[in-house]
């Protein structure tokens, strides 16, 4: 079953198409990667799958709902980081953890358990009451890393949530994202840079170029840096020649 659906979507800003006309399956025990360019619409996306920002034209579903129509029931299911992972600065490691946990609608008898849970997995025992403001950048991404996740949500949306992790969290970002889908069933969306650590935890990986997905790439395969420069050559030059609607 599908538990996430992107139908046609598109998304303009003035005479630029950010993401345009774009179809999109998750399912539920898979982990499914974005790779792209910088500007190439991964964000875009992203923001629009979560009801971020409504799209042009095309919907969004999670678990058959609308996004623009889904319930609190629905959304307290769906964890992610976009962008710039959010904290509060002035509030401790536990605080925000414990304050996300209560926003994502955790059990209260649940909320201490799952705080320190996270907080160990991510390996912030040592920052645990270190105000967020004095944390490292690296560990400032694996607080907001701790704190879409410390509800176990049924979804993931990660955007480019390696950035500024050492070696380590990397390690940690890959065992869960993979035990997540196989273990859990959650359906995972990740999008990367980095197209050698996506193949070693994605089930699929799709290349978006200017909005559009280009293709596929078999995370098994080799020589995956050749296949996504080619899928990218390929689409710019039909672009340039007008083979496909610009």
């Amino acid at each position: 079953m599908s538990f996430l659906v992107a139908s046609s979507l598109t998304r303009r800003y003035g005479d630029e198409v950010a993401v345009d006309g774009l179809d999109l399956e998750v399912r539920a025990g898979e982990v499914h990667a974005l790779v792209g360019l910088n500007g190439a619409g991964k964000t875009n996306l992203m923001r629009m799958l979560l009801g971020m920002t409504r799209p042009d034209a095309g919907k969004a579903l999670i678990d058959g709902t609308n996004v623009q129509h889904a319930s609190p029931s629905i959304w307290a299911q769906v964890g992610h980081v976009i962008e710039t992972p959010f904290t509060y600065p002035e509030l401790t490691v536990r605080e925000n953890v414990t304050a996300a946990a209560r926003l994502h609608g955790v059990p209260g008898d649940a909320i201490t358990g799952q705080t320190k849970h996270v907080i160990d997995l991510f390996e912030l025992t040592h920052w645990a009451d270190a105000r967020a403001r004095h944390l490292s950048l690296g560990n400032r991404q694996r607080l907001g890393l701790a704190c879409g996740l410390v509800h176990r949500p049924r979804f993931i949306v990660l955007d480019e949530p390696t950035n500024a992790l050492d070696p380590a969290g990397v390690v940690i970002i890959r065992d869960l994202l993979r035990r997540e889908a196989e273990t859990e069933s959650a359906a995972v969306l990740v999008s990367s840079h980095h197209l050698d650590e996506v193949a070693r935890i994605a089930h699929h990986i799709s290349v978006l170029h200017r909005g559009r997905l280009v293709g596929s790439i078999d995370p098994d395969g080799i020589d995956l840096e050749r296949r996504f420069f080619d899928l990218v050559h390929t689409a710019e030059l039909e672009l340039q020649t007008g083979d496909i609607h610009a």
